[in-house]
């Protein structure tokens, strides 16, 4: 069974029921999830060894993130214990022209506490076959950043694939800071994993004539941004989101990968949209596991695509969907159709 692990933030997700805004809501919907945890439960249920490193506290609310984890079947054996909380972030799911809202409180999380000599990442990597991270976890705070640049090292010294979905945050940091700290990581870095906000944000490379709130995609210009990537940083691979939102209810999604010579894009899907959040850490996961399977270009990028396609249907940040139901799409299969 192949290994991946991941390295980041799980955090408490509270949201009003259905699309309520938080000012009216009377109760709240309780459910877990981060960037890299969830890209660990997908693969998890595509049937990889899928380890999560991360540190919770020692409390109720961490224990419940580390059950939710082991529910799915995440190996959570390196998960470090301390600190004195977990970060939790509230969720307004948007309607129609009403966008979604993400507010956060996840400063001083256990995570952000963890720092450079806090994993053994020789034991965690051994026999590993991919790392994952995302451009959250260094962001959270300087010593999560020498914690991702100390398991970065590790990894390309042991050989380990290494995969980074950029994913800036301008809640988290601003723009300089998180070229800075970026910059420094990517070299360590085999798949990038980009939209077009995180490629202007973090390197200033902007999607020619993309307007992806006005529903306007130059897919001559996504492939500039792939390119531009590539050269600035020597990525074998990167991997672009494509979204058109028309509104909060209903999007446009697509995928580009570039491998250095070729340029392959995914058939585009029109999603009504149930939950957007987790959209980009499915794709992130449907691309490592058709990497690691070794396929060809074209049906990872469709593999990829129409998992974070299906993420879009499914409530809450966690896709809970199978390698068969993604392939089944991927390969035409999108009716909607009750299934007999």
């Amino acid at each position: 069974m192949e290994r991946v692990v991941t390295f980041g933030e799980i955090m408490m997700r509270l949201s009003p029921p259905g699309v309520q805004k938080l000012v009216q809501a009377e109760n709240l919907e309780l459910t877990y999830g981060g960037g890299e945890a969830n890209v660990a439960v997908s693969l998890a249920n595509y049937g990889l060894d899928s380890v999560f490193v991360t540190c919770l506290p020692q409390n109720p609310p961490g224990q419940g993130a580390l059950n939710h984890l082991r529910r799915f079947g995440v190996n959570t054996q390196f998960i470090s214990r301390g600190g004195t909380r977990l970060g939790l972030y509230f969720l307004e799911k948007g309607a129609s022209q009403r966008p979604s809202a993400v507010t956060y409180d996840r400063n001083n999380s256990a995570i952000a506490e963890a720092g450079k000599g806090d994993f053994p990442w020789q034991v965690i990597l051994n026999d590993a076959r991919w790392f994952h991270f995302t451009g959250i976890t260094p962001a959270l705070s300087d010593s999560a950043a020498e914690a991702t640049m100390e398991a970065c090292k590790i990894a390309k010294n042991m050989g380990v694939k290494i995969s980074c979905d950029l994913n800036y945050r301008k809640k988290l940091w601003s723009p300089q800071k998180a070229e800075e700290v970026m910059s420094a990581l990517m070299p360590y870095v085999d798949v990038a994993i980009a939209n077009e906000e995180d490629a202007e944000k973090v390197f200033g490379i902007k999607a020619g004539a993309s307007d992806v709130e006005k529903a306007e995609l130059d897919e001559e210009g996504y492939m500039e941004v792939a390119r531009k990537l590539k050269e600035s940083f020597g990525f074998e691979q990167v991997a672009i989101t494509l979204r058109e939102s028309f509104s909060a209810s209903d999007n446009g999604w697509s995928g580009l990968l570039y491998d250095g010579e070729n340029y392959y894009q995914s058939r585009q899907y029109f999603i009504h949209v149930v939950d957007r959040v987790g959209g980009g850490d499915a794709f992130a996961a449907g691309l490592i596991y058709a990497l690691l399977n070794e396929w060809p270009p074209r049906d990872t990028i469709e593999f990829a695509a129409a998992a974070s396609c299906l993420k879009h249907t499914v409530p809450g940040d966690l896709n809970m969907v199978s390698v068969e139901e993604v392939q089944k799409l991927a390969q035409g299969g999108g009716s909607g159709r009750v299934q007999r």
